[in-house]
């Protein structure tokens, strides 16, 4: 697609971070921009950004893990719009698991799996049913992470799976829907390529009542991106971030070139990748990501 101009895209996570930028970014180039998330205090404040544009924008409460509320937010989006063109499934959380494996409380696998896999799932059922019928030039666009879709790192087990899902997901997506020769464009939007400053370092503002956290689990007081950068540097381990605005830049860049794999890598992940795929071929070990150090 190399004109946004008039289209209509929907962005679940829409109020903050990497699907805010790309809102805004779709805004000035003259779409019509629907904000889906879970925090009415930064949906508000999206939409008066974006109208500040001249862009036109609703916004619309939308908790990912329910079904039922994906569905209000696309009848919510046809009843203003009359239709959508660009759909972006990128609600996410992180949350907030160290340690072991074997530690994790279910809350937390519960909480990530609804949120960035059943996420993903409700979106592709509440809006590809209408974009597959009308089979014209549309994008549904999935975020997910090379943290999980390419390379494993251990350090967030939970969040790392979810990923993995949902790789496995966008590119089941995308093969029935070239199977169908349908006009709909599946893309993976991998955010970076360094860590991106987004809130979902503190994604437990957002937690769930019915999933609490462990009040016994440490908190090791990384709440956003500078406090991670500040803890990896006491480790001797140097870590580079990436702000949002450029996500969405590069974002928009890989739907006008039309690419599948929106992924902008750092050149360590890189050669991850490689010897990971190595290690597959040679039945060998997995290697272990080593960070710079």
């Amino acid at each position: 697609m190399k004109d946004f101009k008039n289209k209509v895209a929907v962005i679940t996570g829409g109020a903050g971070g990497v699907g805010r930028a790309i809102g805004l970014d779709l805004a000035r180039e003259g779409a019509k921009i629907v904000v889906a998330d879970i925090e009415q205090g930064a949906i508000d404040q999206t939409v008066s950004d974006i109208k500040a544009l001249g862009a036109e924008a609703i916004g619309v409460y939308c908790d990912v893990s329910k079904l039922d509320s994906l569905k209000a937010a696309e009848a919510a989006t046809v009843e203003a719009f009359g239709d959508y063109h660009l759909v972006f499934a990128n609600a996410g959380i992180g949350a907030g698991e160290f340690g072991m494996l074997w530690d994790y409380d279910d809350n937390d696998w519960n909480w990530a799996f609804n949120v960035n896999v059943w996420g993903v799932i409700n979106t592709i059922r509440a809006f590809m049913p209408r974009l597959s019928e009308k089979n014209v030039e549309s994008h549904f666009v999935i975020t997910g992470s090379a943290n999980g879709a390419v390379v494993k790192l251990p350090y967030t087990p939970i969040y790392t799976c979810t990923k993995a899902a949902v790789q496995a997901i966008t590119e089941n997506l995308y093969f029935q829907m070239r199977m169908l020769e349908s006009n709909v464009q599946i893309n993976a939007l991998m955010p970076g390529p360094h860590s991106v400053a987004t809130g979902i370092f503190n994604s437990g503002r957002n937690r769930p009542e019915d999933l609490p956290d462990n009040p016994n689990k440490p908190d090791f007081g990384m709440k956003t991106a500078d406090d991670m950068v500040e803890m990896m540097g006491q480790a001797g381990i140097k870590v580079e971030i990436t702000q949002p605005e450029e996500v969405a830049q590069t974002a928009l860049q890989g739907l006008r070139d039309n690419q599948f794999w929106i992924m902008p890598l750092p050149e360590a992940i890189e050669e991850a990748i490689q010897k990971r795929h190595e290690s597959i071929m040679n039945r060998t070990p997995p290697p272990l990501v080593e960070l710079d150090g």
